[in-house]
């Protein structure tokens, strides 16, 4: 027999999976429905995946789709597609939301802040939920996502539209980076802080004064740039030379930012770590570029964009998301070490 026919040659349908399988065409329904769990068993389940991929069978979404009043279409609305960050949520919750036969639209807003214009005749006819990053949350209401079954990513659980959060936990990467600078004797830390208005960044500035204040001698400056490279360059020299103690470290609130502090210790003749640490937060594949390769808090992008699927996948079932923050990790390397002075 043909793959993908039956013995009469005609195109197999869930009863010709249901007759291959000896089960019922209820039971195909909620394997490849993927709701089987707690009322099939896995040999059952497994049979039923065997009989499908042996009859070449594939679902007729469309039917379902209109029986189920869905789309199986979900929008994931970023900042930009300029970072390889917003790369990595994407493919992560693709790859969920193709084991659960939904599709991806990514939707950037243009240049992270809205509102952007709806890329639909209506979001809310075209889509069954959407996933936002919250320096994204401006192009919601252009589009009208939040009236739509909503994941927040990235954002504050108390002022989220509402709606269910997605979070890494930036705060103990900050924590982790802080102890590192602090345990190798710096107390005189700039802070480059990227110069947009969200809640995760508002973290990272929060989370690093706590912790140095807790050090006695410690004293944290900051300086703001946009996450550009020239412009964390001009603003790491206009700090570095402001009158005053220089500092021995500097802070970044993202890989990029840190390689414009690169630039300016090279403009200012100073070594890096010998003359200033540095540190990021991301590791972007930019951060093993960097030489020295850059200190830096990992971020696992994919996990990230797999989680908050997962969350949106269980809004839609009428389900409560898995709470807990995504684990970061600290990634040591050698742009960092004790200060001179220490």
């Amino acid at each position: 027999m043909a793959h993908g026919s039956t013995p009469g040659g005609t195109r197999p349908t869930s009863r010709d999976v249901a007759q291959a399988a000896g089960v019922s065409q209820a039971a195909v329904s909620l394997v490849l429905g993927d709701k089987w769990r707690g009322r099939v068993s896995e040999p059952t389940a497994r049979r039923v995946r065997e009989a499908a991929r042996e009859l070449g069978y594939r679902p007729n979404l469309a039917a379902r789709n209109l029986r189920l009043g869905r789309t199986r279409t979900v929008l994931l609305v970023v900042p930009a597609l300029t970072t390889e960050f917003f790369a990595g949520v994407y493919t992560g919750a693709a790859r969920v939301a193709a084991r659960h036969g939904f599709g991806v639209v990514l939707y950037p807003s243009p240049e992270g802040i809205g509102p952007a214009r709806d890329p639909f005749a209506s979001a809310q006819a075209a889509l069954d939920g959407v996933l936002a990053s919250s320096m994204a949350a401006d192009a919601l209401s252009a589009i009208r996502g939040d009236q739509l079954p909503l994941v927040m990513l990235d954002s504050d659980p108390d002022g989220s539209l509402g709606a269910a959060t997605v979070n890494l936990d930036i705060a103990d990467g900050v924590r982790r980076l802080s102890d590192h600078l602090t345990g190798l004797g710096h107390r005189r830390v700039l802070h480059l802080a990227a110069d947009i208005p969200s809640w995760t960044f508002d973290v990272r500035a929060r989370e690093l004064a706590a912790r140095l204040a807790g050090v006695p001698g410690a004293t944290v400056r900051t300086a703001r740039a946009p996450i550009d490279i020239d412009a964390a360059r001009d603003a790491t020299l206009a700090a570095i030379t402001a009158p005053g103690p220089r500092p021995t470290a500097v802070v970044c609130d993202d890989d990029k930012l840190a390689a414009g502090v690169y630039k300016a210790a090279r403009r200012l003749g100073l070594a890096i770590p010998d003359d200033l640490s540095v540190t990021g937060l991301d590791d972007l594949a930019l951060a093993t570029a960097l030489d020295p390769e850059l200190t830096t808090v990992r971020l696992d992008a994919e996990l990230f964009g797999e989680h908050g699927m997962r969350a949106l996948l269980a809004v839609l079932d009428g389900r409560e998301p898995d709470g807990g923050d995504i684990p970061v990790e600290l990634v040591v390397r050698a742009s960092t070490a004790p200060p001179r002075d220490a």
